[in-house]
């Protein structure tokens, strides 16, 4: 029991690290260009790692999840707004474990 208060102490320190760092290190305007291009895309990274296991495993077979990806890239990339794509989507999930 005591070893969960450690282990909660040693998670709030790294946390508030992690945090606080970037605050007292870094005064100055971030001039390299990579590292702007770096920081400017690890929110869209970080989404698409949380995003993309998570729409295959939410359906009950993968095959199903992939395909209504696919479907759902390729109707975007041609111009389908949200509610059509997640429709695409939707739909060809029903569809594939229906059958499969």
């Amino acid at each position: 029991m005591p070893s969960n208060y450690l282990y909660i102490a040693v998670m709030a320190l790294v946390s508030y690290t992690i945090r606080i760092l970037p605050l007292t290190l870094i005064r100055k305007p971030i001039r390299n260009r990579f590292i702007q291009s770096f920081l400017y895309y690890v929110p869209y990274a970080t989404l698409a790692v949380m995003t993309f296991p998570a729409i295959i495993h939410a359906t009950q077979t993968p095959i199903s999840g992939a395909a209504a990806l696919a479907a759902g890239i390729a109707a975007a990339w041609m111009g389908a707004g949200l509610f059509p794509v997640s429709v695409i989507c939707c739909a060809l999930v029903l569809l594939i474990e229906l059958f499969v």
